[in-house]
């Protein structure tokens, strides 16, 4: 069924008001087990990640800049997946569903935020794993907790107003004719291939925008991990290589996930990309990375499983 919603009428063109998310256009019965799996998935990184900020908050053997900034991951992607899954559940439900521009506008304006924020958060984690291994001396001094807090308040700026060269030009694209979205939820390339104004301005902004967004962050993280391995490997004993590497492993996995998500999305052209690959793709960065990030840092973070099984042993003595 084609949905077209007429708001004005401009040189014989139908404006676009409203969009039509397709979904996943399959059998009903898979439908409900995807919106199933979904939902169990949302409610398990909720969970997960307000445990790692409670843990956090009230542990003080916690109280490190690296698990503030673990923290600060956790929110980010409380963010992200609150932003997506539930008119993702929505729309799998009711095989597709409507959506207003101004309704997809936000949801892709916040999402960019989010992620742009879990960018300039992961290299600065990774600036203060640099700073423990590299220069362990200077490290009380130089990440103190007004020097975290200002770090995560200059990312967070940085986030919200840097998305805005790109997303104000696209806000003012005008839509007419078909409406389909064919995708899980509102991103930029199904929205510019709809859109019937000139989206010159709309391409360049992303352009100039993936240089500090991702390049710079992306070359800060490798050149910080190559003054890692290479003081790690100074190390005479292999207790001490192994103990040191342990303290940023679980960050360098992390980091590897989302850029590696991001890079296929948007980085890697997808001339020839089916839709279904597009929409897997874009599962992994919105739902999937939000999951396995707790994961990771708990399973692999003895500090994180002692304070767990502290919290544990209080709740069975009270």
């Amino acid at each position: 069924m084609l949905y077209y919603v007429i708001h004005k009428q401009q040189n014989n063109l139908t404006a676009v008001t409203e969009f039509f998310l397709l979904g996943f256009q399959v059998n009903q019965s898979l439908r409900v087990s995807l919106s199933c799996l979904l939902f169990v998935v949302y409610c398990v990184t909720i969970c997960g990640n307000l445990l790692i900020i409670t843990l956090v908050s009230t542990s003080k053997t916690l109280h490190t800049p690296m698990y503030f900034f673990i923290s600060q991951l956790s929110i980010s992607d409380i963010l992200v997946i609150t932003d997506i899954v539930p008119n993702m559940l929505y729309i799998l439900l009711n095989n597709g569903g409507t959506i207003t521009f101004i309704d997809c506008i936000t949801q892709f304006y916040f999402l960019c935020c989010s992620e742009t924020f879990e960018c300039f958060l992961l290299t600065v984690m990774s600036y203060d794993r640099y700073v423990a291994i590299c220069n362990p001396l200077h490290y009380s001094t130089i990440m103190t907790s007004g020097h975290c807090v200002i770090f995560i308040v200059i990312c967070f700026l940085l986030a919200f107003s840097m998305i805005l060269i790109f997303m104000v030009p696209t806000a003012q694209l005008n839509f007419c004719g078909l409406n389909i979205i064919d995708h899980l939820l509102c991103d930029i390339v199904p929205l510019l291939e709809l859109s019937c104004s000139d989206t010159f301005i709309v391409h360049l902004g992303i352009y100039l925008l993936s240089i500090p967004v991702i390049l710079i962050p992306t070359l800060i993280i490798v050149v910080s991990y190559i003054h890692i391995i290479s003081a790690v490997l100074r190390i005479p004993s292999s207790t001490g290589r192994q103990k040191a590497f342990s303290t940023c492993s679980s960050h360098l996995i992390v980091v590897s996930i989302f850029f590696w998500t991001i890079f296929s999305v948007y980085v890697i052209p997808t001339k020839g990309q089916s839709s279904t690959i597009s929409k897997v793709l874009s599962l992994l960065y919105t739902v999937f990375t939000p999951l396995i990030n707790p994961i990771i840092y708990s399973l692999r973070n003895k500090d994180i499983i002692k304070s767990l099984l502290e919290v544990a042993d209080k709740r069975v003595i009270w």
